[in-house]
């Protein structure tokens, strides 16, 4: 694979090699470890060159030195003193996590110390010095020259560290940092991290540093940071230069369009700052324009400290397409966000990309193929990503990381919400980042309101970006909907996920697809899976364009305004990706891919059809067809008769008699496909169930996959239901075992909505949008069908069953369990 043409660093590095401390035993030396799989830069990597470039492109000052590269390592005991003075028996490179092969050290630990010794340039003399740590997973101490500076808790945020009074007056500086990091043992924020065993759709976890780790000389007073905002309708920059030092000094901001200055105004630090911009050219994924910036920090007429940054100008929001549907929109103008799932994982570096062209490679890929947005799933990326974002003009959702699955207790709950509103705090200036996420399918998620309070806080926060508060709130884990944020977030697999707009929240798939390959010689574990397996590119490229078609049907048809495949690569078990984990093999035609992507962002906003109108059906109280079940199969008005299958019985009935199942593999075939689920229909039918419990299906239509649609018992939730898979219209209470019940199934295309009836009244609605429009399998009595097998058969007794190519009304329901029919 030819590697990607790297972008000038935005400032020249010059890495310390760690100078020797006087100590008697010399450590073991470095040497890289074996990867299960090795990506094209894996051999690039060398303690000479980890991650050299300038790490915080919007804050940038010339003077700087990297710390990354080899320091000594050793694994730490529970209150364990620092090793002050004592050369430790590892080197590890830093910044790769522990188990990482590019760390060389490739095993986890929860406890480390890591040692190395730096000098002060003679040129800083008279200056403060800040250390800077990208990331530490998890609790840090840091110690300079036998003394703790610092303690910081939290794997994906960064901390500085101002050491000008730790320091030697001259020669070399001895610094030490410890990492706990005890990953799924606690409920800190882990994302997708594991320890343990084979971890299924988890992956190996990261410890310790894992972003690069930096020096600068800075006066007292200074920029620590710059809160950047576009006004794109007030044709304004809003920007706060937050400052540490005398309070009221003044700040100048000039914009650049390139060389050509476009603004220069004065204002006061710590205060928002409106710099104008005439004319503004737009940042969009088809031109992704940034304005350079020059910030001066000015006391009493002297420059006290400048730096230098950019920012894009845009805004995010929501719109009303053609259709009248609130969807995405970008610049005041509907783009829909076409999306992958973008982990993060390397299988050389783990958390940690090996090169910075590596870490640019898969978003250069994304515009490849035809994408404009990333959905970075629960992990958090340093910040030259998010300028790789930027520069190449990718929209981002961005996921707050996941604690575990299980509810966060009471003692994490108050530190997941610190951190999120860190990761907000220190991301929210770049101009790719258009949705924060805070949670994905209920993991982690304690209560339904206080996820709806933190997405609220969210927006509070900032209110400049859309927030998906629960991203899949119809999957898994899930409290159920909170109804905040601006997004209705459906998962679906295989997809994709149908939601609605509803209030005044837009709607999208979170998460389809997944559909896999197997390549030999690039697979982490020798072997993997996906929620399809494919038997080759070919015909793996046919099922992502068939599944990319149903997006754009999605998007005309129900009003989804954003979907993201999973995913851009394999991840260790997982071979459901675009390229292998290794990035080394393409594994779909992208020539393919780019042109199905580029139809769906061009024609899914709401300008294209929403699909046929239904017609009115045909008329008459029986239905199509009608299953008296009175001792024989007779369809009494159409001409496909049931037959019993599995030593099914008639047996007493509502009416006469009926069929009783017995819940294992008995059912009805109708042995056609009785009705076209593209559009309305109806399903009704007397049950008794011998038990509540479990899901248990009176009436449904095979798909290719799954059931066109299920009038059920579902044993999830204890009631009667109307469901397509993921989607069900309940009725309020539960019913009773013995019992004989009216359960009538609706689906309303026209209206985008599934009803059920539960003895004539109306018991429950769903806003539901379907793309089954080829579900050409037999209508059958007494199961369903799901992910490929037949399931959910009825323990109970069947009677009096109607189909109708209509959706029938109230009044028709009502009259239908009237007649006892």
């Amino acid at each position: 694979m030819l590697k990607l043409v790297a972008v000038a660093a935005l400032a020249a590095a010059a890495t310390l090699v760690p100078t020797a401390s006087a100590t008697t035993a010399a450590p073991v030396e470095w040497q890289r470890g074996t990867p299960p799989l090795s990506t094209p830069w894996t051999d690039d990597v060398t303690p000479s060159n980890a991650l050299p470039e300038y790490p915080r492109p919007q804050l940038t000052r010339p003077e700087w030195r990297n710390l990354n590269g080899l320091w000594e390592f050793a694994a730490a005991a529970p209150g364990e003193q620092p090793p002050i003075g004592r050369t430790l028996g590892e080197k590890v490179l830093v910044p790769y996590p522990i188990e990482s092969a590019l760390s060389g050290i490739q095993r986890h630990e929860d406890r480390m110390f890591y040692r190395r010794t730096f000098t002060v340039p003679q040129q800083w003399k008279g200056q403060r010095l800040v250390l800077h740590f990208g990331a530490v997973d998890y609790d840090a101490k840091v110690w300079v020259n036998g003394r703790l500076a610092s303690t910081h808790r939290g794997g994906y945020d960064g901390f500085d560290v101002d050491v000008t009074n730790y320091l030697h007056s001259k020669g070399p500086q001895e610094l030490i940092v410890w990492a706990e990091d005890l990953t799924d043992e606690t409920f800190q924020p882990i994302g997708k991290q594991r320890e343990v065993g084979d971890r299924g759709i988890f992956y190996q976890g990261s410890s310790g540093i894992w972003r690069t780790v930096w020096m600068e000389p800075v006066n007292a007073a200074r920029i620590d940071r710059l809160q950047l905002t576009p006004d794109l309708p007030g044709k304004a920059l809003k920007v706060t230069a937050d400052t540490s030092g005398p309070a009221n000094l003044d700040v100048e901001i000039t914009a650049y369009d390139g060389r050509r200055q476009v603004s220069k105004v004065r204002g006061k630090a710590d205060a928002e700052v409106r710099v104008p911009i005439p004319n503004p050219k737009t940042w969009s994924p088809d031109k992704p324009f940034l304005y350079d910036l020059k910030v001066r920090l000015i006391d009493r007429g002297k420059t006290v400290d400048q730096v230098g940054s950019y920012a894009g100008m845009r805004s995010v929001g929501l719109v009303k397409g053609a259709d009248g549907k609130l969807r995405m929109g970008l610049n005041g103008k509907v783009l829909f966000n076409l999306s992958t799932l973008d982990q993060g994982f390397w299988p050389d570096g783990l958390n940690t990309a090996p090169t910075d062209e590596a870490l640019a490679f898969d978003l250069v890929q994304h515009k490849k193929l035809g994408f404009n947005t990333v959905r970075k799933h629960i992990k958090v990326e340093p910040d030259r990503w998010y300028y790789w974002a930027d520069k190449l003009g990718l929209m981002v959702w961005q996921d707050m990381p996941a604690s575990k699955t299980d509810a966060i207790p009471e003692p994490w709950r108050a530190q997941f919400k610190s951190e999120l509103h860190e990761m907000i705090e220190e991301h929210k200036s770049f101009t790719s980042i258009t949705v924060w996420v805070p949670f994905n399918e209920g993991w982690g998620e304690w209560d339904r309101e206080e996820t709806g309070r933190i997405a609220d806080s969210v927006k509070a926060q900032d209110p400049s970006r859309l927030v998906n508060a629960h991203s899949g709130v119809n999957c898994c884990n899930s409290k159920g909907d909170s109804g905040r944020g601006d997004l209705l977030d459906h998962h679906a697999y295989l997809g994709p996920g149908t939601p609605s707009p509803a209030g005044e929240r837009a709607a999208v798939d979170g998460e389809h697809g997944g559909f896999g390959l197997k390549t030999q010689d690039h697979m982490w574990f020798g072997d993997g899976f996906a929620y399809e397996m494919t038997p080759d590119k070919a015909t793996l490229t046919r099922r992502y364009v068939e599944n990319q078609r149903d997006v754009l049907k999605s998007a005309n048809q129900c009003g989804i305004s954003g979907s993201v495949y999973t995913q851009i690569t394999d991840v260790e078990g997982e071979l459901n990706g675009f390229f292998t984990y290794d990035r080394q093999v393409p594994k779909m035609d992208f020539a393919q891919v780019r042109t199905i992507n580029q139809q769906i962002i061009a024609g899914a906003d709401g300008t294209g059809t929403g699909g046929p109108q239904p017609g009115p059906g045909t008329p008459g109280a029986d239905g199509i067809h009608f299953y008296p079940l009175d001792g024989t199969g007779e369809d009494a008005v159409g001409n496909n008769d049931a037959t019993l299958q599995n030593g099914a019985v008639f047996a007493p009935g509502k009416n006469g008699q009926g069929v009783a199942l017995n819940g294992s593999n008995q059912y009805a075939d109708t042995g056609a496909a009785l009705l076209d689920t593209s559009g309305n229909y109806t399903a009704s039918a007397w049950v008794k169930l011998n038990k509540t419990d479990g899901f248990q299906t009176f009436v449904s239509q095979d798909g290719d996959r799954d059931s066109a649609f299920f009038l059920q018992y579902s044993g999830a939730d204890q009631r009667f239901a109307m469901s397509f898979p993921g989607t069900r219209a309940l009725a309020p209470t539960k019913p009773n075992a013995n019992q004989w019940y009216h359960v009538t199934g609706v689906r309303d295309a026209a209206k985008g909505e599934l009803r059920v009836y539960v003895d004539g009244q109306l018991a429950g609605a769903k806003s539901a949008c379907s793309l089954d429009s080829t579900s050409t399998g037999n209508t059958v009595i007494g199961r369903g069908k799901f992910g490929g097998n037949p399931v959910d058969y009825l323990d109970g007794t069947v009677d009096q069953v109607h189909v109708y190519d209509r959706a029938l009304t109230d009044q028709e329901v009502k009259a239908l369990y009237d007649s006892g029919r």
